[in-house]
Order: structure tokens, then C-alpha cells, then sequence
């Protein structure tokens, strides 16, 4: 393990700001505010801010509080923070984000947990600061590498899993395949019960899942997935393009009205994360190289707190139970999206702490 701290050249930063500088913004299309991506006038304001009132340093200085190590795992090198706790004999929780936001993204929560136990927060495989995997991606192999992180490399005997979005994958891998995981909270609960042998599904099973698949938010995967070297080509080289392609996702699943639920900085601080590590299209490799399957996780044997995140309101809890065998709690959240712990940290933090207690 090899000690990090971020540090940007300014090279770096004065090519960023000749490129917004130099920022060409779209017409509006016809139709209601954010029916057809983001407002121009929205993103204008953004990249305005990202010019004059951001400061990278200060958002630099506020990540480098943090410890941070790169570590070699397998072929990968691993980009991870480590917030330590104050009380001894907790049980660690390792927490993975996912796609289009980055380790910065999660760091909330460690605050929200306030040294009660300690907190592992990597970068997934091809993110930030962290190298690509050897092969293909797969939530199981990164899972591999995080119980290796977890035990080998920081010596936990247990520990917790939280995952989002491409972490959530690679959480229920971790808790679905690894005996040192003592317990996982899932606010982005699997839906692998849907593609297991024999099982059946109900109703209101078969409603859920049809309700949160629509059309109208599969287009991105579906660039990202199958072309993705063309989509990174322009993202890539476009700080207002990349701004806009991370910041309708985080609009359209997240609460509240358009991007009103996150401070302004803390978008500009994950886009930047992706945009000095050049990263945003080795970020697409779970959609365009995970191996048929990869989804389909073992059985959860380890105890389980489910949180019902506001975008997937009605998901059932015999769907839940299709994949985890020993749920312990299971709560709907009033407020939290799909960013369920970049946007409500305090209700992650306390279903962590709940958990903790109860298995450790």
C-alpha cells in the first residue's frame, strides 16, 4: 500500500479553464425544461460557476483530509480511502459508488458516520484515481478485490458492505460470495431474484421491474454499452459536454427538481474527478464488457438491511427476499433517490450503525 494524495498540476487546471472559456453551448429544444437533456441555461450556469466560483484547491485540500492509498490488487491498482473511526472492536464498512459518480461522491456518508467505525471507500476498477482491471469488467472480480483490500491488505477479520449503482453489484458479489462479510446494507437492492432457476414471479413483482425500466432513461446505457470509445472521444475532450452527460443523470435520478437536491461544488467536484483522471470512458466498461451473468450473484446469506430508495418505491420485499435469506430490516425512505447516500447520508449512515450493532 503505497501512501496518495491528490495534486493536480496546474497545467491541468489552466487547459480546463481555456477549454470552458471556450465553451459552445446548444439551443434550446422545444418542450418543458429538462424533457430533452439539460437546459442550456442551466448548464451555462454551471460551466459559469466552474469558471469564477469553483475552486478546485479548496475541494483538493477538503478530499486530501481524508487518508487515501493506491494498492496493488491483483493487476489493479486500487485507488482507496480510509476513514479511520475513534471507537475500537466496530466493525469496518467498505463502501463502492457507481456510475457517474466517484469516491468524492461517498465521502458524505463517512462524515455522517463521524468516526463511529471505519469507513473503506475504493474506487471502482477504471474510476478516478484507480487503473483498469486486467480483463473484462465484472462485479465479481472487482468483489474479489475488495475482500482482498478489506482483509489482506487492511487486516479486517469482518466487515460491512454498502454499494449504489455499479457498486451495488459489486456489494451483493461481496456479501453473496465472501464469508468475511459480516452484513450488507442495500439501498440499490438486487433484482437478481427476477433470473434464478425455477423462480416464479408475482404480480407485483413483474410490475416493478417493468416500472423501472423506461425507454426514455435506457438511451445512455445503450451509447455507453455498445459504442463506447465514440461517446468517450467527445467527453473526453469537452469539459462542458462531460458536465452535461454526468449532470442530467445525477438531474434525472435523483429527488427534487432538477439538480436543486446537491450543492452546485459537489457536482463540479465528481465531474472533476473524472475529468483530471481522464477516466469517464474507462468508467464505461461495466456497461459495455460485463459477462452475461454478472448480475446474478449467489444467494445472501449474510444478514441484510434493505433501504427502499424514492425512485424504487414500490419494489417488493418478496423480491428482497428472492435474493437476501436473512433480511433484517427493511425501510422505504422518504428522501433519497438513486444517490441514496450522496443525498441522505444521515438515513445510510444510521442503517449501517443499526446493522453494526446488531451483528457485530
Amino acid at each position: 500500500m503505497e501512501p496518495f494524495r491528490i495534486a493536480v498540476p496546474d497545467t491541468v487546471l489552466a487547459d480546463l479553464d481555456g477549454r470552458l472559456r471556450a465553451t459552445i453551448l446548444p439551443g434550446k429544444s422545444p418542450g418543458p425544461d429538462w424533457s430533452n437533456g439539460v437546459p442550456p441555461e442551466v448548464l451555462g450556469g454551471l460551466i459559469e460557476r466552474w469558471r469564477r466560483g469553483y475552486d478546485w484547491r479548496a475541494a483538493e485540500r477538503r478530499l486530501n483530509r481524508f487518508e487515501q492509498f493506491v494498492v496493488p490488487i491483483d493487476g489493479c491498482e486500487v485507488h482507496v480511502v480510509v476513514a479511520r473511526g475513534r471507537r475500537p472492536g466496530r466493525l469496518p464498512v467498505v463502501v463502492t459508488h457507481g456510475w457517474p459518480y466517484s469516491f468524492a461522491s461517498m465521502l458524505s456518508l463517512a462524515d455522517a458516520l463521524d468516526g463511529e467505525l471505519d469507513v473503506v471507500v475504493p474506487s471502482l476498477p477504471g474510476y478516478g484515481f484507480s487503473g483498469v482491471l486486467p480483463s473484462g469488467f465484472s462485479s465479481a472480480a472487482v468483489a474479489d478485490r475488495w475482500d482482498a483490500l478489506m482483509t489482506t491488505h487492511l487486516g479486517y477479520d469482518r466487515y460491512l458492505t454498502y454499494g449504489e449503482d455499479v457498486g451495488a453489484g459489486v456489494s451483493d458479489w461481496l456479501a453473496g460470495a465472501h464469508p468475511a462479510v459480516a452484513g450488507i446494507v442495500a439501498s440499490h437492492a438486487s433484482f437478481s431474484g427476477r433470473s434464478r432457476p425455477g423462480v416464479e414471479l408475482d404480480d407485483a413483482e413483474r410490475a416493478f421491474l417493468a416500472s423501472v425500466a423506461p425507454s426514455a432513461e435506457s438511451g445512455y446505457a445503450h451509447q455507453m454499452g455498445t459504442r463506447p470509445d465514440t461517446l468517450a472521444a467527445a467527453l473526453i475532450d469537452s469539459p462542458s459536454g462531460l458536465l452535461a452527460w454526468i449532470g442530467e443523470k445525477v438531474a434525472a435520478w435523483s429527488d427534487g427538481d432538477g439538480l436543486s437536491a446537491f450543492d452546485p461544488d459537489d457536482i463540479l467536484t465528481n465531474v472533476m474527478v473524472y475529468w483530471v483522471t481522464r477516466s469517464i470512458g474507462t468508467s464505461f466498461r461495466p456497461y459495455s464488457e460485463s459477462p452475461d451473468g454478472d448480475d446474478l450473484h449467489p444467494v445472501v446469506e449474510a444478514p441484510a438491511s434493505i433501504l427502499i430508495q424514492t425512485h424504487e418505491s414500490a419494489y417488493p420485499r418478496s423480491l428482497a427476499e428472492k435474493s437476501y435469506a436473512d433480511i433484517r430490516s427493511f425501510a422505504r425512505l422518504a428522501r433519497g433517490g438513486h444517490f441514496t447516500a450522496w443525498e441522505n447520508p444521515a438515513a445510510v449512515a444510521a442503517a449501517i450503525l443499526a446493522l453494526e450493532a446488531e451483528v457485530r
